[in-house]
């Protein structure tokens, strides 16, 4: 019998050829949503590139300004949906103001009283301190440490950040940034103020003030001016690139600090997660949003960007909202 089928085996079964020639045939077949999705990071000079079944997602930038960010972050049709100046010229539908709004990032307006947020006279800086993971797949996976120093160089505290990239197997991507501060030097207080904390600056053409269809929505349904300095679970920004309507949605996780955030939200662009302003947002002197860390404390955010085609109903934010919460963290 061996004999028999290893002679069978070595002149060529007809059957396997035809078995592979079906399962190929199958698979370029299939829908693009039905196949998986392949993550790859490789290293450039300025920190990463994460790509997508091999085309541009976006780049870490280890220093931009005066922090680490994202840019460029791509959309579902292959065009950057986050501003690009100052990172290049402001272009089409562009405005050069606020130069600190580089495209995708954390940071906070203040932080034992300094200002990491703004880029003037004695600002902060976030210095990358290294890689400590950069995994690809069907998902990627980075993670780095950072340090938190004054204008003179002296160390303030520091963070840990988790960047996973996902998908739910359609041109819509996510990632998922969560981010634990440790107040490694001594006592640490997160001010009281708008100037921050967590988002993005949306591209030019998406945002309201373009009057070319921009729009911001939170999950109560309020809009443009009226999501301002509300919490909310998530707030989707969405608007054309390129004649194509795309949306940001930012998420906020039911385990992060001050669930549920507000949100420092603009019609001019800015789109920020920020759980500390609590007096802006209320205009209330009666208020107080700081928050004070005794050393070695930590304090965790967690947020879901969600990069989606079409408008919010379209996309099903509510939906994609759920499922988020649902992650274990």
């Amino acid at each position: 019998m061996w004999r028999v089928w290893r002679k069978r085996t070595m002149s060529g079964n007809p059957i396997k050829p035809l078995l592979l020639l079906l399962v190929v045939t199958v698979a370029f077949s299939l829908p693009s949503s039905l196949m998986a999705d392949t993550f790859e990071i490789k290293e450039i000079d300025s920190g990463l590139e994460v790509t997508k079944n091999g085309k541009l997602l976006t780049r870490y930038l280890t220093k931009s300004g005066a922090k680490p960010v994202l840019w460029p972050l791509i959309g579902p049709y292959g065009n950057e949906i986050t501003r690009a100046y100052p990172m290049r010229e402001a272009g089409e539908h562009e405005r050069n103001d606020h130069v600190h709004h580089r495209s995708f990032w954390f940071t906070h307006g203040n932080v034992n009283g300094i200002d990491f947020w703004a880029e003037t006279e004695g600002h902060g800086n976030i210095i990358h301190k290294g890689f400590t993971k950069a995994k690809d797949g069907d998902m990627a996976v980075i993670e780095t440490k950072n340090d938190w120093v004054d204008a003179k160089g002296n160390k303030v505290c520091e963070d840990v950040r988790r960047l996973t990239f996902g998908t739910n197997g359609d041109d819509a991507y996510w990632i998922d940034f969560d981010t634990t501060v440790t107040a490694s030097e001594g006592e640490l207080v997160f001010g009281d103020t708008k100037e921050g904390s967590f988002g993005v600056r949306v591209a030019g053409s998406m945002k309201v003030t373009s009057k070319m269809g921009g729009i911001i929505v939170n999950e109560q349904g309020d809009k443009d001016v009226q999501a301002w300095g509300k919490a909310s679970p998530w707030v989707d920004y969405v608007g054309p690139v390129k004649g194509k309507t795309v949306g940001i949605a930012i998420m906020n996780h039911p385990t992060s600090f001050r669930y549920p955030t507000y949100w420092h939200v603009r019609t001019y662009g800015l789109f920020t997660a920020n759980p500390f302003g609590l007096h802006h947002f209320k205009n209330s002197n009666d208020i107080d949003g700081s928050h004070k860390m005794a050393k070695g404390e930590t304090m965790t955010l967690r947020y879901r960007v969600y990069v989606h085609q079409g408008n919010t109903e379209a996309a099903d934010i509510a939906a994609q909202f759920k499922a988020y919460q649902g992650v274990k963290k």
